[in-house]
C-alpha cells in the first residue's frame, strides 16, 4: 500500500496519519512549489491552548519563479532558519513529559539543516523522523526518480504501478481530481483515507489543522501510533472508525 504526498515540514497530523498507515510514501518532489502549503511550514498549537497556533515558516527562494520544483526550492536563511526551529519547538512542546521524544525529532532535524539548504529535504527529515518516533519502518521512494506520463492521475498511477503497489491511499484532496481508470487499468485499488470527523477527541479535530508535533507532545508516541494504527486497520477493512470518515 502507497501513499503519494509530497513532502512537507513537520507534517499535519491527518498526513501523517496516512503515511503511517502506508507500506511506502513516495514523496512527491517534482510537482510545482506552492507558498500556501504545507511543503516549508507548519501550523503549531499550544499545549495548554490548542486555539493558539503560529506558523513556523522556512524563508524560502524560488530559483525559476513561479513553476520551480519542490525539490528545487532553497532556503534563504539556512543558520536563521535552524534556530528558529529551534527556538520555536522548544517553547511551544518543551514542556511536554514526552518532551525527549519530540525533542529526538528536532534534533535529527536541525542535524539536517548542517548539510543541506533544499526545502524538500528538511521537509522529508522532518516527516520521516515523526513517523520513526511512531515505530513506522515503511519505505521511502522520490517520485522524481521514476519516469512517469504527465497527467496527474496517469503520474500517481505509474508511480504505485513502478513501486509493486497493489493500493493506493489517497486523501480527501486527492479524491477531487482523481480519475480511478489508469489506477484499474493495473489492477490497483484506490483507498480513499480520512481521519475521523464528529468525534469528541481533540486529536483528530485538530488533525487537518495543526502539526503531529502537537499531537505527539500532547498524548506521546505509544497512544498516537495506536491511534493511527486503528485508521491503518479500519481503511484496510473498510470500516468506518468512530465518527465516520
Amino acid at each position: 500500500m502507497c501513499a503519494i504526498h509530497q513532502p512537507n515540514l513537520f507534517p499535519r497530523l491527518s498526513t501523517l496519519a496516512k503515511l503511517f498507515a502506508a507500506d511506502r510514501w513516495i514523496v512527491l518532489d517534482d510537482v510545482q512549489f506552492a507558498r500556501r502549503d504545507y511543503q516549508h511550514r507548519a501550523r503549531l498549537a499550544a499545549l495548554d491552548d490548542p486555539s493558539r497556533q503560529q506558523w513556523l515558516t522556512l524563508p524560502t527562494h524560488l530559483p525559476n519563479g513561479r513553476p520551480t520544483v519542490i525539490k528545487q526550492a532553497l532556503l534563504v536563511e539556512p543558520r536563521r532558519s535552524r534556530r528558529t526551529v529551534s527556538l520555536l519547538v522548544r517553547q511551544y512542546y518543551g514542556r511536554s513529559r514526552y518532551w525527549p521524544v519530540v525533542r529526538e525529532v528536532l534534533d535529527v532535524v536541525l542535524d539536517r539543516f548542517e548539510n543541506t539548504d533544499r526545502v524538500a529535504g528538511l521537509a522529508r527529515t522532518s516527516t520521516v523522523a515523526l513517523l520513526t518516533a511512531l515505530g513506522w519502518s515503511g519505505e521511502v521512494l522520490e517520485s522524481s526518480a521514476i519516469p512517469t506520463r504527465q497527467g496527474r492521475s496517469e503520474r500517481l498511477a505509474d508511480l504505485a504501478v513502478a513501486t509493486g503497489s497493489t493500493h493506493y491511499l489517497c486523501g480527501t484532496g486527492g479524491l477531487r481530481y482523481l480519475d480511478h481508470q489508469p489506477f484499474a487499468a493495473h489492477g490497483i485499488t484506490v483507498l480513499p483515507f480520512h481521519t475521523p470527523v464528529g468525534t469528541g477527541d481533540r486529536v483528530w479535530q485538530l488533525a487537518r489543522r495543526v502539526s503531529s508535533l502537537w499531537g505527539l507532545s500532547e498524548i506521546g508516541p505509544s497512544e498516537l501510533a495506536s491511534r493511527f494504527a486503528v485508521e491503518r486497520e479500519g481503511h484496510l477493512l473498510g470500516i468506518p472508525t468512530l465518527g465516520g470518515w
